[in-house]
C-alpha cells in the first residue's frame, strides 16, 4: 500500500482500482455456481455464533436495552452494504468484543447520572457514534492507513491475547451467575430454591465444558486417525455449530422432572415482540441528552475510533495477505470511510456498530483459496484425462494443462495478464517418465498420478468476489427470523463458547508461547527441537527473550488492569495506542536491534524441526517454544494461525555443518515437511549446549549450508532476512 498522506488522495486510489473490477467481483461469485455455497455457510456459523453470544453478553451488561437482535442486525445490514458498496468483499464485518466492552463501560457510566440514566443510553451512545464517525471519516481522508504497518507484532499480539483474557473472564462470571438468582428475578420460583439453584449451576458447569471440550476436540479433526477425508473436513469447519446443536439437545433431557427455567437459556426477545423496535427510534431523543454529555461523548469516541481504525484495518491487511496472490487492488482508506458512515448510521438506529473482524476476515480468504482450488483442479483435471486418452506425452500434457490454467484466469482490464502459473512438474515423475527409455513415449497413471499429482502443481490463488460475503449477511438476517429458535440455546453453552473462543486464540500467538516457555522446566526445553518452533528461538539468547515476554507481560496486565476501573476502563485502547512510539523509540534502548526485529517480526516466521540426540544436561539456557503443525487435507488449513488468520512462514535456521543432528525438510512443498534430509547439520545454538565449536563461540567453521526446499523457504542462513510485507 502507497503512503500517502495527500486529503482525499488514498481515497480516490482505492475507488479508481475497485470500480474497475466491480463488475467482475459478481460475475465471479456466479460463475463459481453452487459451490460458493461452501465458503459461505463457513464463515457464516464462524460469524453468526459470536455475535449471539456477544448479544447475550450486552443483554447482561446493559439491562436488557441491547440484546442479541441488535447485534444481528447490526452485523447483517453492515455486512450487506459493505458487501455491495464495501471496496474489499473480502473483508467479513461483525460486531466484535471490544464494541461489546466499550457500550458496557458507556452503559455503567450513564447509568449513575441522574441526568442521563438507561433511558438516555442510547441518546448518548448515538452522541458517541456521530464523533466517532467524524474520526473515522477525518482518519480516511487524511491516509491514516497509510501507516498501519507500525502497529507491529508486539501490539496486534498483545492486543489479541487481552481479549482472550476477557473472554475467559466473561466466560468464568458467567459460569459462576449460573449458582445465583439474576437481579430482578422473583426469589420464590422454585428454581431459585437453593436445591434447584445448586443443581442449576452444575447442570450448567457440564454443558460448559462439554461445549469447550467437545469443540476444542472437534477442530483437530483434520489429524484424526479415523473417518474419510471428507467426514473430517466436515467436523473440523462445522464441528462447534454441530456441538452446539448437541449440548442444546442435551440440555432438554430432564425434561418435565426439573422446574421451569432449569437450566437457563437466551433472554434474547423476538425481533417482532412489543417494544423490541424502540431503539429504531432513538434519534428523537438525541436533543435531550445534556450539551455537556454531548461534547463529553468525544472522549469515548477518540477511543472508540482508535480501536476500529486498528482492527478494522489489520481485518483488512490479514484478509489480504501476499501469500493469497490476491490479484485485485486493495481498498483502506476507502473501506474506513465507509466504516465512518456505517458507524453513523448504527448509533442513529440505536444498535451497535459493526467493523472488520479478526480471524473471520482472513478465514473468509482461506474458504475462497480453497474454492478456487477446487474450481482450478476440476478443469485441469478434465484436461488431463483427455489428454492421456490422446496418448499426448509429459510435456504435451504439461502443456495443456498449462494451456487450461490460463484459460481458468479471468483477465482484468487494469493490469497486464497474472505472471501466476503452474509450479514445475515434480522431479519424480520426470524420472518415471525418462525410466520408460523415452521422454516421448504416451504417459499414463503410473507416470503422472492425476488424483495427486494435479494437487502439487497448483499455486495457491483465490476466488476474489462479493456474492459469498452478501450471501453469508443474508443468512444472519435469516438468525432474526429464527430467534425463537436461537433462544433455545441455554446460556452455560455460551459460557462454554466463549472459554473455547479464548483458548482457540492461543495457538499461533508468539506471545503467549513465550509465556509458557519461561514456565517450561529447563531439562525439557530441548523437546521443542522434536516439533516446529519460532526461528527466533535459535538466533535470541534466551534472556533476551525472557525480558521481552517480561515486559509484554506487565503491560498486558497494566491494559487488563484498567479494564476493571469503573470510568477510567474505556481509556484501556489508549494503552495499545502507546505501544506504538514505545516500539519505535524506547524498545530500541533496551534490546539490540537484530533482537528486536526477530521478536517483533512482520511475518509469523517459524523453523523446521530438527530431532537430535540430545542429552538434558546442558541445556539450561536453550531457549525454545513450538509449533505443531499436521497433515491437512484443505489448502493452507494448517498454514495460517487459528489466533489472527496469519500465513506461516517456514524458514530454516542458520546451520553449519555437524555429526549430531539431522533436520527435516520438505519432500514436496511448505505443506509437508516430512522427510529427512540426507546431511547431517545442526544449529549453532544446538551446538552451544553440546558443548561443539559454535560461531557463538568464536571457533571457525568450515561453511554454512542451507537446509528446506520448500516454496516458502528463505535462505536465512546466509543472513537474509524477509522484507516487511506491504499490502496491494
Amino acid at each position: 500500500m502507497e503512503e500517502t498522506f495527500v486529503p482525499f488522495r488514498g481515497i480516490k486510489n482505492d475507488l479508481n482500482g475497485r470500480l474497475l473490477c466491480y463488475k467482475q467481483d459478481w460475475i465471479g461469485g456466479f460463475t463459481a455456481g453452487y459451490r460458493i455455497l461452501a465458503p459461505t455457510t463457513y464463515i457464516f456459523f464462524a460469524s453468526a455464533i459470536p455475535v449471539i453470544s456477544f448479544g447475550e453478553q450486552l443483554h447482561r451488561s446493559t439491562g436488557g436495552i441491547l440484546t442479541g437482535a441488535q447485534t444481528l442486525a447490526s452485523t447483517a445490514i453492515c455486512g450487506i452494504i459493505h458487501s455491495i458498496f464495501g471496496g474489499q468483499p473480502l473483508l467479513i464485518l461483525g460486531v466484535a468484543e471490544p464494541t461489546v466492552i466499550m457500550y458496557t463501560f458507556m452503559y455503567n457510566f450513564a447509568k449513575g447520572r441522574a441526568d442521563l440514566g438507561p433511558k438516555l443510553f442510547l441518546a448518548w451512545a448515538a452522541w458517541v457514534c456521530v464523533w466517532t464517525s467524524f474520526l473515522l471519516i477525518l482518519f480516511a481522508i487524511l491516509g491514516a492507513c497509510s501507516i498501519i504497518n507500525r502497529f507491529t507484532r508486539i501490539a496486534g499480539e498483545l492486543f489479541g491475547l487481552l481479549i482472550a483474557m476477557l473472554f475467559m473472564q466473561q466466560a468464568i462470571t458467567g459460569a459462576v451467575d449460573e449458582f445465583r438468582i439474576p437481579h430482578g428475578e422473583d426469589r420464590n420460583l422454585a428454581q431459585f430454591q437453593p436445591s434447584w439453584l445448586f443443581g442449576n449451576g452444575m447442570f450448567a458447569l457440564v454443558l460448559t465444558f462439554s461445549l469447550l471440550f467437545t469443540g476444542l476436540r472437534s477442530r483437530k479433526a483434520r489429524s484424526w486417525c479415523y473417518g474419510s477425508g471428507w467426514l473430517r473436513g466436515l467436523v473440523a469447519d462445522y464441528g462447534v455449530p454441530l456441538m452446539v446443536l448437541v449440548w442444546t439437545a442435551v440440555s432438554y433431557a430432564p425434561g418435565s422432572n426439573v422446574p421451569s427455567g432449569i437450566p437457563r437459556r437466551l433472554a434474547t426477545p423476538n425481533p417482532w415482540s412489543q417494544g423490541a423496535y424502540s431503539n429504531w427510534t432513538v434519534v428523537k431523543e438525541m436533543l435531550d441528552v445534556p450539551l455537556l454529555y454531548i461534547f463529553g461523548a468525544f472522549i469515548p469516541a477518540t477511543m472508540i475510533a482508535v480501536l476500529y481504525y486498528f482492527d478494522h484495518s489489520v481485518a483488512s491487511q490479514l484478509a489480504q495477505q501476499k501469500e493469497f496472490n490476491l490479484r485485485k487492488p486493495s481498498s483502506y482508506h476507502y473501506d474506513l470511510l465507509l466504516l465512518g458512515f456505517l458507524t453513523i448510521f448504527c448509533g442513529l438506529v440505536g444498535i451497535p456498530p459493526s467493523n472488520g473482524v479478526i480471524p473471520q476476515s482472513p478465514m473468509h480468504t482461506k474458504s475462497l483459496a480453497t474454492l478456487k482450488h477446487q474450481l482450478v483442479r476440476s478443469k485441469l483435471v478434465t484436461t488431463v484425462r483427455k489428454s492421456m486418452q490422446k496418448n499426448s506425452t509429459l510435456g504435451q500434457l504439461y502443456g495443456n494443462m498449462q494451456e487450461a490454467y490460463e484459460q481458468m484466469q479471468t483477465p482484468l482490464v487494469y493490469q497486464p495478464p497474472p505472471d501466476l502459473a503452474l509450479k514445475e512438474l515434480k522431479e519424480t515423475t520426470i524420472q518415471l517418465a525418462a525410466s520408460t527409455g523415452n521422454m516421448d513415449a504416451p504417459v499414463d497413471e503410473s507416470i503422472f498420478n492425476v488424483d495427486k499429482d494435479v494437487d502439487d502443481l497448483l499455486p495457491v490463488e483465490v476466488k476474489e468476489q462479493r456474492l459469498s460475503n452478501l450471501l453469508q449477511s443474508l443468512m444472519v438476517v435469516g438468525c432474526l427470523a429464527a430467534m425463537p429458535i436461537i433462544r433455545k440455546i441455554p446460556t452455560s453453552v455460551l459460557w462454554g463458547y466463549f472459554a473455547f473462543m479464548a483458548i482457540e486464540s492461543l495457538p499461533g500467538n508468539q506471545f503467549w508461547e513465550r509465556i509458557l516457555f519461561l514456565f517450561t522446566a529447563p531439562s525439557r526445553r530441548y523437546k521443542v527441537l522434536q516439533q516446529y518452533h519460532a526461528t527466533f528461538l535459535e538466533t535470541v539468547p534466551f534472556k533476551t527473550i525472557a525480558t521481552f515476554t517480561i515486559f509484554q507481560t506487565c503491560y498486558l496486565l497494566a491494559c487488563f488492569g484498567i479494564t476493571w476501573v469503573p470510568i477510567a476502563g474505556v481509556l484501556f485502547p489508549l494503552l495499545i495506542m502507546l505501544l506504538v512510539p514505545a516500539r519505535q523509540y524506547i524498545l530500541p534502548k533496551l534490546f539490540k536491534g537484530a533482537h528486536l526485529q526477530e521478536l517483533d517480526a512482520a511475518e509469523y516466521e517459524e523453523a523446521p524441526a530438527l530431532p537430535c540426540n540430545i542429552t538434558e544436561a546442558g541445556i539450561q539456557g536453550f531457549g525454545l517454544g513450538s509449533m505443531g503443525t499436521s497433515a491437512n487435507d484443505e489448502i493452507l488449513d494448517e498454514m495460517i494461525t487459528r489466533s489472527r488468520g496469519e500465513v506461516k512462514h517456514t524458514y530454516s535456521p542458520r546451520i553449519t555443518s555437524s555429526s549430531d543432528c539431522t533436520p527435516i525438510h520438505e519432500s514436496k512443498s511448505a505443506l509437508s515437511p516430512r522427510v529427512a534430509e540426507a546431511k547431517q547439520i545442526y544449529s549453532p545454538r544446538i551446538s552451544e549446549l553440546r558443548h561443539t565449536y559454535s560461531p557463538h563461540r568464536g571457533e571457525k567453521h568450515s561453511g554454512t549450508p542451507l537446509v528446506g526446499q520448500g516454496k516458502n523457504m528463505s535462505p536465512s542462513g546466509s543472513g537474509l532476512r524477509p522484507h516487511n510485507p506491504t499490502s496491494s
